[in-house]
């Protein structure tokens, strides 16, 4: 068989301690802070978990609940939402808009940010009622768009902000 070809395949594993399916692996660990048991949720390609939660002891009290399929998909489903929630968080956070009144009308002011590990920068742009841009200007990443600095932006002919 072509080893290439096998590595392509999805890999689907359903052991006590370990399942992977759907581009997801929950693995049960010792949880080194009691004698409990954690749960650790690993999206596909990332090396960090997305999630890790508290797992339930088994019949025994000692070892873990075996993983199951609906314990399984309330593991993706919860950490699916994690990472929904953390990038919602993370394009609030480098994505900002604001609308002003201008002499001639309503503008919308944004700011992006491009997180660059070595330069980062940031683009304001301003843009009419209809979605037509009116300016864009590379600004500091560290920029802060508000209500004041959009408006002394717009009043000053959309030119560099100081």
């Amino acid at each position: 068989m072509n080893d290439t070809a096998d590595a392509d395949l999805p890999t689907t594993i359903k052991e006590d301690r370990l399942w992977a399916d759907n581009g997801w692996t929950a693995r049960v660990i010792k949880n080194e802070d009691d004698d409990g048991w954690a749960v650790a949720m690993i999206k596909d390609g990332e090396s960090e978990p997305a999630l890790v939660g508290p797992w339930t002891m088994g019949r025994d009290k000692k070892n873990p609940k075996p993983l199951d399929a609906g314990a399984f998909q309330t593991l993706v489903k919860t950490a699916s939402e994690v990472l929904r929630r953390h990038e919602q968080h993370l394009h609030a956070m480098l994505h900002k808009r604001i609308t002003i009144s201008a002499a001639e009308g309503p503008v919308e002011v944004t700011l992006d940010i491009v997180p660059d590990d070595y330069e980062p920068y940031a683009i304001l742009s301003a843009f009419d009622p209809l979605g037509d841009e009116l300016a864009r200007v590379r600004v500091e990443a560290g920029f802060k768009l508000t209500r004041a600095s959009a408006t002394a932006w717009v009043e000053g002919g959309f030119g560099r902000p100081g």
